[in-house]
C-alpha cells in the first residue's frame, strides 16, 4: 500500500514545482529568473517613470529613498533604467535562444537520427558557422546591415543555433539506437513520426541543459554587443550600454555601473544554476 502511495501524483502540487524541489539549484536559479522577468514584466508599474526622464536638479546624486540606485549624469533614476534595460535583455535572450531551437533542433534531429550525405552536410555547414568569432561575426552584420536590436536578435540566433544542432545530433544519434526505436520501425512508424514523438521527448532533457545556458550566454553577448555600440541605441536604456555610458564616471560614482553589473550577474547566475541542476533532476525524474 505504502508503495502505491508513493506512485500517485499529489493533486495539490504542481509536477513542475514537485520536480524542482528536487533540486536546490534549480529551485535557487528559477526564483532569481523568476524576479527578474516579473520585475522586467512589471517595470511601467514598478519603476513609475519614464527611463528617459531628466532631472537636471538631482545629476550624479547617490542612492537615496527617492532613487535607489541613484542618478546618472543626465538627472535619470538609475534603478529605473536598469529594470527597463532588464526588459531588453531578456527579450534579446528569450527570442534568440527560442530562434536557434527552432532552426537547430529539427536539423540535429535530422543529421543525428538519418545521418547519411545529408546529415554529414548539415554537420558541416555548423563547422563552418562555428569557425567565425562570435563578435567578429556580429560586427560584420552591424557593418553591413546596421545595428539594431532586430539584427543582434538574428546575429545571437544564427551563433548559437550550430550548437543546437550539435547537442540534438548527438542526443539523437545514441537515442536511435535503443530498442524502443527498433520497435517503432518494426511497427511500420514513418522516420517523421519516429523523430517528433520518440526521438524528441528523450532528447529534450540535454537540449533544455543547453537552451538553459544559452540563455545566460546570450544576455553576456547582448550586453557585450551594446557595450561597444552595435546593439541597443540611445536613449533606450540597456544593461551594456548603461556600463559604456558610466564607465568615465563609475570612479566617482560608483553606483552608476554597480545597478546594471548586478543585474547582469543575477540573470547570467540564474539560467547557470537552473542549466547546472537540471541534468540531476532529469537524471532523479528518469530512476524515479
Amino acid at each position: 500500500m505504502s508503495e502505491k502511495r508513493q506512485l500517485q501524483p499529489r493533486s495539490g502540487t504542481p509536477v513542475l514545482l514537485r520536480m524542482a524541489a528536487r533540486s536546490r539549484a534549480v529551485t535557487a536559479g528559477l526564483a532569481i529568473v523568476g524576479l527578474l522577468a516579473l520585475a522586467a514584466m512589471l517595470a511601467p508599474w514598478l519603476t513609475g517613470g519614464d527611463p528617459s526622464e531628466m532631472d537636471f536638479n538631482t545629476i550624479m546624486a547617490s542612492p537615496s529613498r527617492g532613487h535607489l540606485f541613484g542618478t546618472d549624469n543626465f538627472g535619470r533614476d538609475v534603478l529605473t533604467r536598469v529594470i527597463f534595460g532588464l526588459q531588453v535583455s531578456l527579450v534579446v535572450a528569450i527570442s534568440s535562444v527560442t530562434l536557434a531551437l527552432i532552426v537547430g533542433v529539427p536539423l540535429g534531429l535530422f543529421a543525428g537520427y538519418r545521418g547519411g550525405w545529408g546529415g554529414a552536410a548539415i554537420m558541416r555547414m555548423t563547422d563552418v558557422v562555428m569557425a567565425f568569432p562570435a563578435i567578429v561575426f556580429v560586427v560584420a552584420l552591424a557593418g553591413i546591415f546596421g545595428a539594431s536590436v532586430t539584427l543582434m536578435v538574428l546575429s545571437i540566433a544564427l551563433i548559437f543555433a550550430p550548437i543546437a544542432v550539435r547537442v540534438t545530433a548527438v542526443a539523437s544519434s545514441a537515442i536511435k539506437n535503443e530498442l524502443y526505436i527498433e520497435g517503432a520501425q518494426a511497427r511500420g512508424a514513418s522516420h517523421t513520426r519516429i523523430m517528433a514523438l520518440h526521438i524528441l521527448p528523450n532528447a529534450f532533457a540535454p537540449i533544455a541543459v543547453q537552451a538553459s545556458a544559452l540563455m545566460g550566454i546570450a544576455i553576456l553577448f547582448e550586453s557585450a554587443i551594446s557595450f561597444i555600440g552595435l546593439g541597443v541605441q540611445p536613449p533606450t536604456p540597456s544593461l551594456g550600454l548603461m556600463l559604456a555610458e558610466n564607465r568615465p564616471f563609475m570612479g566617482n560614482a560608483p553606483w552608476l555601473v554597480l545597478g546594471p553589473g548586478v543585474c547582469i550577474l543575477l540573470a547570467v547566475l540564474g539560467f547557470n544554476l537552473i542549466g547546472d541542476g537540471l541534468p540531476k533532476l532529469f537524471g532523479r525524474s528518469a530512476r524515479s
